[in-house]
């Protein structure tokens, strides 16, 4: 077994973070990407770490949201995902959205120049023993079917599956601005940011009724859908009752229609999807719809009518395993300890998660093989949290996969006073006091983890 090297199967967001962290640690990487030679359903670029979606890290507020805590643990930490995605931003109001395909170019470039990387293209089909050496699977959710049967040979029937759907990508220049209008959710960032498309409440119920009635992709008979709420297609969602779309993606609170002075019943918005503002994101619109419906149902939006597709939606399985029966706290297979698992596999859902894991797991595998134990975050900051939801939850049975939010973190009720006495603290002020925790209490974790950073190999 070489010591001093590092395996890493898959070069998405949490591969490329894994790898960036350990090379950066004097540790020599060899990243095993099955790109250009083979693809994933939902992927075409051969560059690493390859996005669906330009807004795919969501929230950058550091001071009341969990995924913009986590943000900020990542740059502290030394994030080559953050440093491409603050070269890479595009506006989106309060949210990180990048250049898609400047992000990917950007990290590819950092990792083929970096002396203690290198690559070998081909496809991982088993499950590597000892002799192949200390190795990281970070395959994410689309892990090829070879593979995949190897691992459950491995672990038994612990592996669990749903079903993720993108969204449609709308050439900007085909968008009818005599009906649409720019503005941000109650103006926040940019009044760039997003379009807006308006419909009136006949509108929205005849475009419900296409949807709960349009042809959607078929599944075979052995397979049974288990959708991730946070990413539930749009017909999904309007199959829950036919006003949902006004509580989720449509709702129309926060916005005017300049155009008449009054607000819409709905809004579908479009969110930048690249630098050069050519094409439009269509916010939450993820669905399974076959391209012939959603071209025919989305051309019947206000502002649509002659919309060109630059992408249209679609949708994929994605396979996790049970990570909190599988997997120590240092996100190494039980069974196998040379083994480590990062990112969504594991059953963190969303790219900054699987990035962050992804951090995670490649500093805990460098430190091993320099011989050092690893250092833990704490449980109260983002990746404590996470960290937890992989290996520390009660209901292991039912283990789903899970976006970092504050449910997760130690609970803070509230505050002693001057005076000594007890202070509730709720809403806005609270998120305040998790995320000012989080960030005064990794402090010294992110100190003790860059000890080892620069380190030259000999």
């Amino acid at each position: 077994m070489n010591t001093k090297t590092l395996h890493i199967i898959g070069a998405g967001l949490a591969g490329s973070e894994a790898a960036w962290q350990a090379a950066i640690r004097g540790i020599r990487v060899i990243i095993h990407e099955m790109k250009p030679h083979k693809f994933s359903p939902a992927h075409k670029n051969a560059a690493c770490a390859e996005l669906v979606c330009s807004n795919s890290l969501r929230s950058d507020d550091a001071e009341h949201n969990a995924v913009g805590l986590m943000h900020q643990e990542m740059r502290m930490s030394g994030s080559l995902i953050m440093e491409a995605a603050d070269s890479c931003k595009v506006p989106a109001g309060g949210a990180l959205a990048v250049d898609r395909d400047a992000f990917a170019a950007y990290i590819t470039n950092k990792l083929q120049h970096h002396p203690n990387i290198s690559f070998e293209i081909g496809e991982i089909e088993n499950l590597p023993d000892e002799t192949f050496g200390r190795t990281i699977i970070a395959t994410g959710p689309l892990t090829g079917e070879k593979l995949s049967s190897s691992i459950m040979a491995e672990i038994g029937n612990q592996a669990l599956s749903f079903y993720d759907a993108i969204a449609p990508v709308v050439y900007k220049d085909s968008i009818n601005m005599n009906i649409a209008w720019y503005q941000s959710r109650y103006d926040k960032g940019d009044s760039q940011d997003y379009i807006n498309c308006p419909l009136n409440e006949e509108q929205y119920y005849t475009f419900v009724d296409r949807l709960l009635n349009a042809e959607k992709v078929q599944f075979h008979d052995f397979e049974k859908p288990n959708y991730f709420d946070g990413c539930l297609p749009i017909e999904v969602m309007a199959e829950r009752g036919r006003d949902t779309l006004l509580y989720g993606p449509m709702k129309p609170v926060g916005l005017t229609n300049p155009h008449t002075g009054k607000h819409a019943f709905a809004v579908v918005q479009l969110r930048q999807d690249n630098f050069a503002d050519t094409l439009r994101n269509m916010v939450g619109f993820q669905t399974k719809m076959k391209y012939g419906a959603q071209q025919e149902i989305f051309r019947t939006i206000p502002g649509l009518e002659n919309a060109e597709f630059a992408r249209l939606g679609g949708i994929h399985k994605n396979t996790f395993i049970k990570s909190p029966l599988l997997l120590d706290e240092y996100l190494r297979l039980k069974s196998r300890p040379h083994i480590s698992f990062a990112g969504q596999i594991t059953g963190c859902e969303g790219y900054i998660e699987s990035a962050a894991v992804g951090l995670l797991s490649g500093y805990f595998a460098a430190e091993e093989l320099r011989g050092n134990i690893p250092l833990l975050p704490p449980e109260t900051t983002s990746f404590g949290a996470m960290l937890g939801h992989l290996h520390d939850v009660t209901d292991i049975e039912n283990y789903q996969p899970m976006n970092i939010n504050f449910g997760i973190f130690p609970d803070i009720r509230g505050e002693i006073t001057a005076n000594g006495k007890f202070r509730k603290i709720k809403g806005m002020e609270r998120k305040t006091a998790y995320c000012r925790r989080a960030v005064a209490d990794i402090a010294p974790w992110i100190k003790e983890m860059k000890k080892n950073i620069d380190f030259q190999p000999k």
